[in-house]
């Protein structure tokens, strides 16, 4: 004779199963046409919710049942990008029979979420938490904390406590790449926010991505490459940046990472056209003849290009005429093609100033200059350059004179609600 409660469980196993499946294709399935997506899923979901009406209700009576079938119902209508009243009411059903059901918790935090109640959908997460650690719920709170920080007075204060918790849930599971992947998009962030520019944010969020990438499970998520292709831009590490940009392209024709590997080849084929027009050009004697007379601190040792190291070259000047204004099509940084007194020409790269602060004409002294020789192919095109970085404005004096405070610019955040 059968059992109906090992029955039915067995009927929520299914179901549970399809549910896991229908947020696989969720999670995975990026098709040319976004719409193609969306109809998947609304069938899938019909499936996942026809085996859970096929359980009779005399057969859920148990608590747990009842609040494993209402956490499911929830999660199966709250699959879909917009919010959904339906989905609350059962996911709230489904912590209030059960509290102890940690994933009810974090479904109905991001289905709060959606609606644009941010301090109820982080109520949700720290309810959860507080019954124990989760890595997945410490994960939505992080990316929750990114999202309350957009104009936020206390910015700096939440993306710190938002990287405290992307830490946390690498402890629960240090091979977990979600985890990482998480850590990468909250130090990326903190690297716009803190206005700082800072270098160090942006080589551990890449290390970060580095290590979701060796999770396997990782590898269908067009996102990861697409941010950490961002993080080589910003590093300009060109070769990787086209890469990383093709690649998620590849698994997401939606994101439109195409547009990015447009944006930098259209850069780079500039940057090219101008230093193969200057390397030619008559007047750039005369330009690199007047940094003669500019003068240096005595703390400074005056060099030019072909003198320096590749890194950083402490206590060292380097004296340089504006040439260009390099325009392109991303916010940051301004690109500046320069020459040094030997008519030496060099790309400048500028982060966190202002956009008229550098005028063609100028002459620059770079303090303490960071110097790469940029050299990659791409799609058969050879590019070869000099390139300087200034990360701070404290690292360059413009017609002699330190940049002001009003000179500074903080680029805007994105942190985008993906549950």
């Amino acid at each position: 004779m059968s059992n109906p409660a090992v029955e039915n469980d067995d009927a929520l196993e299914k179901a549970g199963s399809a549910t896991e499946a229908l947020y696989s294709t969720r999670d995975t399935y990026f098709p040319a046409n976004p719409d193609d997506k969306i109809a998947r899923l609304k069938s899938e979901s019909d499936l996942a919710l026809n085996l859970l009406d096929s359980i009779p209700p005399e057969q859920r009576k148990l608590l747990e049942q009842r609040a494993r079938y209402e956490y499911l119902r929830g999660k199966i209508l709250d699959v879909l990008p917009e919010y959904k009243r339906e989905a609350e009411d059962h996911l709230s059903k489904a912590v209030k029979l059960n509290p102890s059901l940690a994933d009810a918790w974090l479904c109905l935090g991001n289905c709060i979420w959606k609606k644009g109640d941010l301090s109820s959908a982080k109520n949700c997460f720290t309810l959860a938490l507080s019954k124990g650690p989760n890595k997945q719920i410490l994960c939505q709170l992080s990316m929750l904390e990114r999202k309350i920080a957009q104009g936020a007075d206390n910015q700096a204060e939440l993306v710190d406590e938002s990287i405290k918790h992307a830490k946390e849930a690498i402890t629960l599971d240090v091979k977990d790449g979600n985890s990482w992947y998480n850590l990468g998009n909250a130090c990326l962030t903190s690297f716009f926010v803190t206005g700082a520019w800072d270098h160090a944010k942006l080589l551990q969020s890449l290390k970060a991505y580095q290590n979701a990438e060796k999770d396997e499970r990782m590898k269908p998520n067009p996102d990861l490459y697409f941010n950490c292709a961002t993080v080589n831009k910003y590093l300009e590490n060109y070769e990787m940046t086209l890469t990383g940009f093709e690649a998620a392209a590849l698994k997401d024709p939606g994101l439109n990472a195409m547009e990015e590997v447009q944006k930098i080849v259209n850069l780079l084929d500039k940057i090219d056209n101008l230093l193969r027009g200057h390397a030619r050009s008559k007047r750039l004697a005369s330009l690199a003849s007047s940094l003669a007379v500019v003068n240096l601190n005595s703390s400074y040792k005056r060099a030019t290009v072909n003198l320096l190291s590749e890194g950083l070259n402490k206590a060292v000047a380097l004296v340089g005429k504006v040439l260009f204004l390099i325009k392109h099509e991303n916010v940051a940084p301004l690109y500046y093609l320069a020459c040094d007194p030997d008519q030496v020409c060099f790309v400048l790269s500028v982060y966190g100033i202002q956009y008229d602060s550098i005028k063609e004409g100028d002459h620059i002294t770079l303090l303490d200059p960071l110097y790469r020789q940029v050299e990659f192919s791409w799609k058969e095109k050879f590019y070869q350059f000099k390139s300087f970085r200034v990360d701070f404005k404290e690292q360059l004096l413009v017609n002699g004179k330190a940049l002001t405070p009003h000179h500074a610019v903080c680029t805007t955040i994105h942190a985008d609600h993906k549950p």
